[in-house]
């Protein structure tokens, strides 16, 4: 692949060893997955037991939206290198640290320690917490985030198959990111699929939020592991809507349900303790009829992905639903 850019010719330079590769994540992490965002480099700053004799290449906070917080565990690899013997037993020892509480806590500590010895790190964690403890922020986090992300240099062909056939491990917890440097006259430029304020939406190998009549997929798949609050939220949501227009689909795809009448309107994603919907309305008239939800506009790189205007609304309790019922109706008969 070549790129151009103010006419100069940029080719694709691959890295030779993984360790400048991750190197380069760790340097430009703000560049990569936003200005917002936290990065501890775990291999300089953090034990290898605190994952069960594993560690990831770093920890990345996103600290962008301050009611919906993320943590990643990030694993940097070279597509070059064997999946099965080098990527597939990685991942999956991450799999089992979200599992075990009792490595999740000695995780908490050992970031807490080292953040609590940086000063720089410190600051930056009050910068967005401000008052807040760091503590209990950590912990809350990584309790409810389980997130892996993927940082790779090119595609993979066994990913697809790995996430179909492991739907609950790697196509639930499993985000891909894929950077490529191209280099001219020793300047290089990156190029980043999918942007990274887009990977909670879009399908994590082709980059887009098209999924159309997926197989072996069902609700109860969406529902497995999350909180009961979160399952009454989905369950009251889709019975009264149902109340409203008996003739709604609730299509069930591998990475959220769609609320689909001539087409779809709102697109529902399952995180452990909320729900995030996507509404396929202006925010601002999103904002008429919400006034006990949080509200998030989309970049316009992820509007691209629904090809049309919306905003995400988080719901962490069965209170005031009967607003996002509104909300829903509105952004049904729009759509229609």
């Amino acid at each position: 692949m070549i790129l151009f850019q103010n006419g100069e010719k940029f080719t694709e330079s691959k890295y030779k060893l993984e360790s400048e590769f991750e190197q380069e994540i760790v340097n430009s992490h703000k560049q990569f997955f936003g200005q917002k965002t936290i990065f501890i480099d775990a291999k300089k700053k953090i034990g290898s037991t605190a994952l069960g004799n594993t560690i990831p290449d770093g920890f990345l906070f996103d600290m962008s939206d301050p009611e919906n917080r993320e943590f990643y565990l990030v694993e940097v690899e070279l597509a070059s290198h064997d999946f099965y013997t080098h990527i597939f037993p990685q991942i999956t020892k991450f799999f089992a640290f979200f599992k075990n509480s009792k490595r999740q806590r000695e995780l908490v500590e050992k970031m807490f320690s080292t953040i609590n010895n940086d000063q720089e790190l410190k600051m930056q964690f009050k910068k967005y917490l401000g008052e807040k403890e760091i503590f209990k922020f950590l912990n809350d986090v990584v309790d409810s985030s389980q997130n892996i992300l993927v940082v790779i240099d090119d595609a993979k062909p066994e990913l697809p198959d790995i996430m179909d056939t492991y739907s609950d491990t790697w196509g639930k917890m499993v985000k891909i990111i894929t950077i490529k440097q191209f280099t001219s006259n020793g300047d290089a430029i990156f190029s980043v699929s999918p942007e990274f304020d887009a990977i909670e939406y879009s399908d994590p190998l082709t980059g887009t939020s098209t999924d159309p009549e997926p197989t072996g997929v069902s609700e109860e798949f969406h529902l497995e592991g999350v909180d009961d609050t979160v399952k009454e939220i989905y369950r009251t949501i889709k019975d009264r809507m149902l109340q409203v227009k008996p003739s709604l689909i609730f299509n069930v795809a591998k990475y959220y349900i769609s609320i689909k009448d001539k087409k779809a309107f709102a697109y529902i994603y399952f995180r452990k303790r909320k729900i995030q919907i996507v509404a396929m309305l202006p925010e601002e008239q999103i904002r008429e009829h919400l006034q006990h939800h949080s509200i998030r506009p989309l970049s316009q790189s992820v509007q691209n992905y629904y090809n049309g205007e919306g905003a995400r609304i988080d719901i962490k309790d069965a209170e005031h639903l009967d607003e996002i019922i509104k909300m829903l109706e509105v952004t049904m008969q729009s759509n229609s």
